[in-house]
């Protein structure tokens, strides 16, 4: 098969579609990946710790805020790269993807797009280095798909505002320097602001005990009378569009992610096929196997397909929400298929730590789930066929 020994699995020439830049990008951050990431990431989700030495390494290798622009100490590359480094590092696994992709999409952009250039100019370079760390409070305990019914609100007491409320489901909350919290105002209007670590009465418990994402740190944000500075707040958003259109740079990194841990699975299926003999020969000579093999490689190939073309779009500033909705809910939901296909493929062995299906498998549970649910992306596909909003 094509190129599957180093990795990534090129059916249709896909590589003939993309630069030589993005090529040397995608091999710089494959090659990191074998490096910091491979050896020890078993050992880190047996122990349910998170490698959080390796931040300042994304940041050195242009991972975080990627498509952030260089006058804000990013490497202001386009979405392909961005989509490629998201790709690679979720071959790694999906608690690295998820560490520089919520640096980047749900900390970084929301600055770029809706911050003060104050505010850009203080947190930006420092996010893109990797010497401070962010966090995005949007899920609360009793509102998931239902952001516009948050509790956590914030009243203006004069010469700062007073916020309160909870936060949960966070990825880097109790590492986090910064966080970006979305709450609302006395009218009720969602509002953006940059609440910093240290100030009294924010607090970020981990969140332990977790089968899926083991690797990722994760926390909740805790409100209790937060004096927020005023200069804090995001001034050139409103209401949901901004969250959400934080949501939509995430899901368009997940689409791509996914793809990492899907070509990672059907890598190893494949590769253990030929060697594992039954019956004295090779099981990927029997033709269930050929067909798994088959089926899941189609898959790949057309997931792959659709990212590259979203890419493109989003280059062009033409994408639409709709549009990265399929594809977040298309590619994870072909990730979980093929981990679960390739698990089958290696019978036993497939639950084994000594190879990374049964890992990739816990953690696309999160990520089928996060962002968006399957489900609730599936009626934001209906939704805009029909105009119908069926979830509501």
């Amino acid at each position: 098969m094509k190129n599957i020994e180093n990795g990534f699995i090129d059916y249709f020439n896909i590589d003939e579609l993309l630069t030589e830049e993005h090529l040397l990008i995608r091999k710089s951050v494959r090659d990191w990946v074998n490096i910091n990431v491979l050896p020890d990431i078993d050992k880190y989700n047996h122990e349910h710790e998170s490698p959080v030495h390796l931040i300042k390494k994304l940041g050195d290798i242009g991972a975080l805020g990627p498509f952030i622009s260089e006058k804000y100490g990013a490497p202001g590359m386009d979405y392909i790269s961005y989509g490629l480094i998201m790709q690679e590092l979720e071959r790694g696994d999906t608690a690295i993807r998820s560490t520089a992709s919520v640096q980047s999409s749900l900390v970084m952009y929301p600055i770029q797009a809706f911050g003060s250039e104050t505010q850009k100019q203080k947190f930006l370079p420092k996010l893109a280095k990797g010497e401070i760390v962010g966090a995005f409070g949007l899920t609360e305990p009793n509102h998931g798909s239902d952001p516009g019914s948050m509790e956590t609100k914030f009243v203006d007491k004069g010469d700062h505002y007073l916020l309160n409320g909870a936060k949960m489901w966070i990825t880097n909350s109790p590492i986090a320097d910064i966080a970006i919290v979305w709450a609302k105002n006395e009218e009720g209007v969602v509002k953006g602001l940059i609440v910093e670590k240290g100030l009294e009465g924010f607090t970020a418990p981990e969140t332990k005990n977790k089968w899926s994402l083991r690797a990722s740190i994760t926390g909740e944000l805790v409100f209790d009378n937060v004096k927020v500075p005023k200069e804090n707040l995001l001034p050139n958003v409103k209401g949901l569009k901004g969250p959400m259109m934080c949501l939509n740079s995430a899901r368009y990194g997940i689409a791509w992610g996914a793809l990492g841990a899907a070509a990672d699975c059907l890598q190893t299926a494949v590769k253990y096929s030929m060697e594992r003999k039954q019956f004295n020969v090779p099981i990927a000579s029997f033709q269930l196997t050929q067909k798994k093999i088959a089926e899941m490689l189609t898959e790949l190939t057309s997931a792959q397909l659709m990212a590259w073309r979203l890419g493109k779009l989003m280059n062009d500033n033409k994408a639409t929400p709709s549009q990265i909705s399929m594809a977040k809910r298309n590619n994870v939901f072909m990730a979980l298929k093929i981990a679960r296909e390739s698990r089958q493929i290696l019978g036993a062995m497939g639950i084994s730590g000594d190879y990374p299906i049964m890992r990739h498998m816990m953690n696309l549970e999160s990520v089928i789930t996060y962002e968006g649910t399957h489900d609730i992306h599936l009626l934001i596909t209906g939704f805009d066929v029909t105009g119908i909003p069926a979830f509501k």
